[in-house]
């Protein structure tokens, strides 16, 4: 049996340096926006970077629950130069972190994996995700070993 340092979960190639290969290919894309940004209006850009950008930064994210820190700040620089894309602002510009969060309202990248997974435990609870998913998470209170535990109750 041949082992294999990569794994494909739901589509997304997971391999030792997956935040490496994101964001090199989020860079890329950031710097074509970067050529044309001064052709667009604030609307269209932030349509391109989350079209281009966020939205591989958040494909299969749910894979980084429990991450290091060194893996999440990778994909961080890349979410801080998307912002720096989108609102026009300079590498050493003093409030990159209000922007994110009051401006564009984006989430870090630890705490949008965690939103990602909440999500889909919500969904999982209230029959509104898939059933292979649903069928992989229950309540604490209908689990018999369980039933004893205070947050049973809840």
């Amino acid at each position: 049996m041949k082992v294999s340092d990569a794994v494909r979960v739901l589509g997304v190639l997971f391999t030792p340096n997956l935040a490496t290969t994101v964001s090199a290919k989020c860079f890329f894309q950031l710097c074509q926006l970067r050529h044309i940004r001064c052709s667009l209006d604030r609307e269209s850009a932030a349509t391109l970077v989350h079209t281009f950008v966020t939205s591989r930064i958040d494909y299969g994210n749910a894979l980084l629950a429990n991450a290091l820190r060194t893996t999440t700040d990778k994909l961080q620089r890349v979410l801080n130069a998307a912002a720096r894309v989108v609102t026009g602002t300079q590498k050493f510009d003093w409030g990159l972190t209000q922007i994110l969060h009051n401006e564009l309202h984006w989430l870090n990248v630890p705490q949008r994996v965690i939103f990602k997974l909440c999500t889909i435990v919500y969904k999982c609870l209230h029959g509104l995700a898939p059933k292979y998913l649903a069928d992989l998470c229950a309540p604490v209170a209908e689990v018999a070993r369980r039933r004893q535990l205070r947050s049973a109750s809840r």
